[in-house]
């Protein structure tokens, strides 16, 4: 269009922006940038798209080297003709006039960028995707409030102090929120009168909620294309991150490229439940629009946050803020990554064991989302890897590895599903005096590697006055086992294959075999993975038949047919971390068995009840017994 302002992004080299994107441990020695500092500008200028893109004026905040407030007004022209494209903004899929709802959904769910065939959530999906006068306008709300949350991840990403404060003693950092308040007051007086009123801020004491905010910055030997589709695409992202996330689902596709891989303005409504590891700490359910936005030359923001403002959509106990990641892309084909949490949450239904952990923040912080994001690429790598030597010397061929990396991949995503307080499990208190064991019930018909009929998952959860890392060096070591494993107390187990999954040797993929102390028969052969980071560590392992499972394991038609009933362990420190790694655990300990019998559809026996808790008693006190803890009550 003839006298339309084109709008030049910036090709300064992303060096000078790293600088400003400090770890957060060096925030003390932040000295804000001047006004003329060319790559600042920079960052104004993408937050000026950002901006541009909510239609509306803004005015941000920075810091200069006088302490002094520096006040950035960017201006909006009023004349449309000199305004950007309107492409900055989400553009909505139009709803054909005379489809069903259903058709459309079952349109919106094949779109090739998604890359998934799950089913999309009804809650809300009618008045929300249907071709209506009230629709549409929900869209557009959806898409203003996309926009809007993307310009505040960019800016809560780049952010120092006084709005990021850092805990030295936990090694933590935690946004104000007297100065995010601040911020929004004034984004909110800068904005244009607005029909729709949002008094979300005004339930949060009615609701007797908290926020919890962290940060994380890590670097990835992937592109940032890799992060991206996993983050868009339901079922990777789903599957990558099933020890956070217990179920996910597609509301409808706003606005896409229709191409695949390429997300530049792709707008999706999802809904999804997020769990800790333990059935004591109740899930987080939401639903949020993600917004995917290709902000300038290397960079990319990704950033979910709750539609709060609309009926279809109420809020519940949980509500996510503007969250998300930044990803730069760096030299060699690398991506910089920095991860934002920002929730608002009512945490009073948490068990007073993680009430320290959750209310911290620290259960579903950033660097929990990181450290998940970093160890699946690793466990991608490894898959790749022509040959993968382990630390016993022996090389395992790609096809063998691939297949029991992913039999693995299932059941420690089956094991998070069992242990998650879901509402899909069901948990029942189990009626002994005294024990917070609990019982989830689950019954089979068909479903593929499930056993059919009823099987029912024991778990409990007890505070260990030993640091997580010893107690994941004691579970995960063959050496021991027999010291803590009831049913191996007879037999000798030793590892006859082990797959390393990333830097950490402790990390990976066992093949345990179970040895009878008398007959020096094979017993048994288990499936183990482990996992250890600052955020948490597993154990999970599951026994499988050794007549036929370790042939069945190696082809890949038959690897999701066989039956797994996991059992394991999951360990997270009682509080935030500390640098010298000291305090106690809070070990969470699961065992799934087949009930009575392939046909029984009730709740386990009493026999079976009594047995299960004599086992977890046994178990807790044997665990303590070999750290040395033998006198301890087994709920302390």
């Amino acid at each position: 269009m003839a006298g339309r302002r084109k709008t030049k992004r910036s090709r300064t080299s992303s060096s000078g922006v790293d600088d400003h994107l400090k770890n957060v441990n060096d925030s003390e020695n932040f000295v804000g940038p001047t006004t003329n500092d060319p790559d600042i500008q920079r960052v104004f200028k993408l937050m000026e798209v950002c901006a541009r893109s909510a239609g509306k004026m803004t005015k941000l905040e920075g810091y200069c080297e006088s302490g002094l407030d520096l006040w950035v007004d960017l201006k909006i022209d009023s004349n449309p003709e000199n305004d950007l494209d309107h492409n900055d903004l989400p553009q909505p899929i139009a709803s054909p006039q005379g489809s069903s709802t259903r058709g459309q959904l079952s349109d919106l769910g094949s779109q090739p960028i998604l890359g998934s065939n799950f089913d999309t959530d009804e809650r809300g999906s009618d008045l929300l995707m249907s071709a209506s006068p009230d629709a549409d306008v929900s869209k557009i709300k959806i898409s203003e409030r996309a926009s809007e949350a993307m310009e505040e991840l960019l800016s809560l990403a780049l952010a120092q102090d006084p709005l990021w404060q850092v805990d030295k003693e936990n090694n933590t950092e935690m946004l104000s929120d007297v100065e995010y308040m601040r911020m929004v007051k004034v984004r909110e007086c800068q904005s244009p009168p607005s029909l729709d009123v949002d008094n979300s801020h005004e339930l949060e004491p009615l609701l007797a909620v908290s926020s919890e905010s962290s940060r994380a910055v890590e670097y990835f030997k992937t592109s940032p294309i890799s992060i991206i589709e996993l983050l868009m695409d339901l079922e990777q992202w789903s599957l990558a991150f099933s020890n956070i996330v217990s179920k996910a689902t597609l509301v409808g596709v706003l606005a896409s490229t229709g191409v695949e891989r390429h997300y530049d303005g792709t707008l999706q409504l999802m809904t999804a439940e997020f769990h800790a590891p333990s059935p004591l700490v109740p899930t987080r359910e939401s639903s949020f629009a993600r917004y995917c936005k290709n902000l300038d030359s290397g960079l990319w923001g990704v950033v979910d946050v709750s539609p709060e403002t609309l009926p279809q959509f109420p809020s519940r106990n949980f509500r996510r803020r503007p969250s998300g990641c930044l990803i730069e892309e760096m030299p060699n084909g690398c991506s910089k990554v920095i991860w934002l949490e920002h929730v608002v949450v009512d945490n009073r239904l948490v068990h007073h064991f993680f009430q320290p952990l959750v209310t911290s923040g620290f259960a579903f912080c950033a660097r929990r989302w990181v450290n998940t994001l970093i160890q699946h690429f690793q466990w991608s790598a490894t898959v790749r890897a022509p040959n993968s030597p382990t630390d016993r010397g022996v090389i395992i061929a790609q096809p063998q590895r691939t297949f029991f990396l992913k039999f693995s991949e299932r059941m420690v995503k089956s094991f998070f599903m069992d242990i998650s307080a879901s509402r899909e499990n069901k948990w029942m208190p189990f009626p002994v005096s005294g024990a917070d064991i609990m019982i989830s019930t689950k019954s089979s018909t068909d479903d593929h590697g499930k056993i059919p009929g009823t099987t029912t998952v024991f778990a409990t959860s007890v505070h260990l006055p030993a640091p997580s890392k010893q107690v994941f060096s004691l579970l995960r070591d063959v050496k021991f086992r027999r010291q803590w494993d009831i049913y191996g107390r007879n037999h000798r187990f030793d590892e006859r294959a082990y797959i390393s999954n990333g830097d950490n040797p402790e990390n990976g993929v066992s093949i345990l075999r179970a040895i009878n102390d008398e007959t020096k028969k094979l017993k048994a052969l288990y499936m183990q993975e482990s996992y250890t980071a600052s955020t948490g560590s597993y154990i999970v392992y599951a026994p499988f038949d050794y007549e036929h499972a370790g042939n069945e394991l190696m082809k890949d038609e038959c690897r999701d047919h066989i039956t797994i009933l996991p059992s394991g362990f999951s360990i997270l420190p009682d509080r935030s971390i500390h640098r010298d790694e000291t305090g106690g655990s809070l070990l969470t300990i699961a065992f799934h068995v087949v009930a009575k019998s392939p046909t029984d559809e009730h709740e386990p026996s009493n026999q079976l009840g009594l047995l299960m808790h004599n086992i977890i008693a046994k178990t807790v006190m044997s665990i303590k017994e070999a750290l040395g803890f033998s006198d301890l009550q087994s709920n302390d």
